[in-house]
């Protein structure tokens, strides 16, 4: 039989994937499965039509795209020091 999770443990969980953690950390560390994590965040929709699990994505893409913008910019910079 399924457990029941509080209203305010499944927001917990679900800001803490908003916030950068994997999906299956986030099930790992609450016990949980996958499947019922993804099923939430496929519930949740902002008013844009967007998926929380969409803007996670969106979030964590972006953070690895600022990473490569600065490695490319210190590499340029240490590039125009060696002329």
């Amino acid at each position: 039989m399924p457990r029941r999770i509080e209203s305010g443990k499944k927001e917990e969980i679900l800001l803490a994937i908003k916030n950068g953690l994997s999906v299956s950390e986030a099930a790992t560390q609450y016990a949980m499965s996958t499947k019922t994590l993804y099923a939430w965040l496929r519930g949740q929709v902002d008013n844009t039509g967007t998926s929380s699990l969409e803007v996670a994505r969106l979030r964590r893409e972006n953070q690895e795209l600022k990473e490569i913008v600065g490695w490319l910019t210190l590499e340029k910079k240490r590039g125009e020091k060696n002329r």
